[in-house]
């Protein structure tokens, strides 16, 4: 489907200019682009881009000469990222389905609105409550007692275990797991592992007696906000007793691990590679780079931001960013840092004195 300059500009709340009635039909880099295409020439780097294409209309920088650029139509936009979020929006295609496939299996006692759509191969449990223009693709698995809120959208491959309860709006991705049971185990007597974190490492490790790890079962469930999207592969493990809980908003990356009993706030970021141990609590606001970890049973603070890579040991207060292993402030980070990077010039200069 074409748009025209101005209404993208008008969807974007930004300003047209040049030939504002001139149609795009997709967006495009801007050496890509072709006469039909929106070229995405949003910071100065990519302006000698344009040459390239052969694009008439493009979303530049502010303050762009756009026709010095040779383009006939541009839109200004002052926050790229911004823009770029409303325009793929515009320009992405509509789900498709309609109605339950005929392949699908349905247990007569779930609640499906006629508005919803679930591909083939889905089951959809006993008891399972689907909210209204819910989206479920195939082989998707929903068990017995989930409940999904309105206008979700689970894409093809998505677990949902019994306990879970989704608010609405929310995006699954290809392949998540939520309700897992959670990694809890416990042996008859301390296991090496409780001695080590007791005594710091100092007690002998030695093999018990009963060496069987006895399984601690997760009744909890998953509760999940409004608004909430996990990415493709990405898992969140059932509570023991209480309920995991991601806030509303908050956005998880793919292959993210968030462990049972973890209390996630509102409008966080959990990037790819995360991991979430049990029973921390994190609040909101609250940015985890990728690879990141963070140990069991701490508490981060309101808008924390850790750093790609960091492990998180012990309890960060709010607003603070945090970096390395074990995570530190992030200047005290850089400045170790740095010195580190000055020891070999200190012993040589030892060694000559």
């Amino acid at each position: 489907m074409a748009h025209s300059i101005k209404d993208i500009a008008t969807v974007l709340g930004a300003q047209a200019f040049g030939a504002v009635d001139l149609l795009v039909a997709a967006a495009a880099e801007p050496a890509a682009a072709g006469p039909d295409d929106l070229a995405l020439a949003m910071t100065p780097a990519y302006g000698p881009e344009l040459a390239k294409g052969r694009a008439r209309a493009a979303i530049v920088w502010p303050d762009a000469d756009w026709q010095a650029l040779g383009l006939e139509a541009a839109v200004i936009a002052p926050r790229a990222r911004l823009a770029m979020a409303g325009l793929t929006q515009m320009l992405d295609q509509p789900l498709g389905g309609n109605g339950i496939s005929p392949h699908a299996l349905v247990d007569p006692t779930a609640t499906v609105p006629p508005d919803a759509v679930i591909g083939p191969f889905s089951v959809i449990g006993a008891g399972a409550v689907i909210g209204k223009k819910a989206w479920i693709a195939d082989q998707v698995s929903i068990a017995e007692g989930v409940e999904i809120g309105a206008e979700c959208i689970i894409h093809a491959g998505v677990r949902l275990q019994r306990g879970t309860v989704i608010g609405d709006r929310v995006v699954l991705q290809p392949n998540v797991a939520i309700g897992g049971d959670g990694f809890s185990f416990v042996t008859a007597e301390p296991s090496n592992v409780e001695l080590a974190r007791d005594t710091l490492g100092d007690a002998p490790m030695t093999a018990p007696a009963d060496p069987t790890w006895h399984r601690i079962h997760s009744l909890g469930g998953v509760r999940i906000g409004d608004d909430v999207e996990i990415g493709a592969n990405s898992t969140v493990d059932a509570g023991t007793i209480r309920p995991t809980r991601v806030g509303q908003g908050t956005k998880i990356d793919n292959l993210v691990q968030v462990g049972h009993n973890v209390m996630i706030g509102d409008h966080c970021l959990l990037c790819a590679q995360a991991g979430v141990a049990g029973s921390t609590v994190i609040g909101d606001r609250v940015v985890v780079g990728g690879k990141a970890g963070v140990a069991d049973n701490l508490r981060l603070g309101d808008d924390v931001v850790l750093g790609g890579g960091s492990v998180v040991l012990s309890n960060v207060p709010g607003g603070r960013v945090m970096m390395g292993y074990p995570a530190t402030k992030m200047q005290t980070h850089v400045d170790s840092y740095k010195a580190l990077r000055r020891l070999p010039r200190i012993l040589r200069g030892l060694g000559k004195s």
